[in-house]
C-alpha cells in the first residue's frame, strides 16, 4: 500500500517553509491504518520486545495497537508534573532540544526488559534519544525504534545509529 498517499501535507504549517505531515487522514482510513500498524508489527516482531515505550502521548497512535498485536506491555513517558505518584524518574533532554524533560514512574520500567521505543514521527531524534537514555538508565535494553514517518533530512536517524530503526514512510525534508 502507498501509505504516503494516505498522509495529507499541509504547506507552511505551523510556519512558512514547513510542510506538516497530517496523519489524521491515514487514521480515518481504517484499512490503511490497520495495514500500517500490521506492517510495522511484521518488521519488529523478531525483536521479541517485552515493552513498548512511547516518548509522548502522540506515540500512542502507533504504540498502543502495536503493543496489542505484539503482546507487549505499554508505557508512555510524560512531561514533568503530568505523572501521578511521587516516585518519578526524570530525564532532562539536551538544550538543543529545548531543554525538555521526560518523566516516568520508576516502577513502570523494570530492569532487564527488551524495549521498543515507538513514536509517530522521527525528525531530529532528540526526544527519542532522551527516551533511550531514560530507559537505559533504568536498566533495560532498547532493542529498536519504530516510527510511522521519518523526516530523513533532519538527521534523526544519526542520533539512533546504535539502534535498529524502522520507519514506514520517509520524506526527504
Amino acid at each position: 500500500m502507498d501509505f504516503k498517499s494516505k498522509i495529507r501535507e499541509i504547506r507552511d504549517f505551523p510556519r512558512e517553509g514547513i510542510n506538516y505531515k497530517d496523519i489524521s487522514t491515514l487514521l480515518l482510513d481504517k484499512v490503511a491504518y490497520n495495514k500500517a500498524v500490521h506492517e510495522l508489527a511484521v518488521q519488529c516482531k523478531h525483536k521479541q520486545a517485552d515493552l513498548i515505550v512511547c516518548p509522548k502521548t502522540r506515540g500512542l497512535i502507533i504504540g498502543a495497537p502495536l503493543a496489542y498485536i505484539l503482546g507487549t506491555a505499554l508505557v508512555v513517558l510524560g512531561n514533568p508534573g503530568q505523572m501521578p505518584g511521587s516516585d518519578r524518574f526524570t530525564w532532562h533532554l539536551a538544550q538543543e532540544f529545548g531543554g525538555e524533560s521526560l518523566e516516568v514512574n520508576q516502577d513502570t520500567i523494570q530492569q532487564d526488559l527488551k524495549v521498543l521505543v515507538v513514536d509517530e514521527l522521527l525528525a531530529t531524534g532528540g526526544t527519542t534519544a532522551g527516551a533511550i537514555k531514560l530507559i537505559e538508565e533504568l536498566g533495560s535494553e532498547v532493542v529498536g525504534t519504530v516510527f510511522l514517518i521519518e523526516l530523513t533530512g533532519l538527521g534523526g536517524r544519526v542520533k539512533l545509529t546504535d539502534y535498529d530503526t524502522i520507519s514506514l514512510v520517509q520524506y526527504n525534508y
